[in-house]
């Protein structure tokens, strides 16, 4: 196909305000990624949008294997689906009570806040 450009599972972007370290979740528009490296703010960082990646969640929240989850860009960590919060994929693995982690498979699709 002569109008292939790539794959996508890799993206590159400019890193958000404050920049970025290697392996955070970052929204841009509609598109939710995570960092292969770090980046200051403005510059360019490759972001994953497939894949599955343990990202950081509250240690009070609880998740269900198979449980839908979503991106709070303001605390910048796995939640439950609410208002102004981005779905990004489903937990792959349970994370109770105390763990600060969850196993996520991105959907690689864009997202909206709620």
């Amino acid at each position: 196909m002569k109008n292939f450009i790539q794959a996508g599972a890799m993206i590159t972007m400019p890193a958000p305000t404050g920049g970025i370290a290697s392996g955070q979740g970052m929204i841009l528009g509609g598109l939710f990624g995570i960092a292969a490296t770090t980046a200051q703010e403005g510059t360019n960082v490759e972001i994953a949008t497939t894949g599955v990646y343990d990202l950081p969640k509250t240690p009070a929240t609880v998740f269900a294997q198979g449980d839908r989850v979503a991106w709070d860009d303001t605390a910048k960590v796995i939640a439950p689906p609410g208002v102004g919060l981005y779905p990004v994929g489903i937990a792959i693995t349970a994370s109770g009570n105390g763990a600060t982690t969850v196993r996520v498979r991105l959907d690689g699709v864009a997202t909206v806040a709620a």
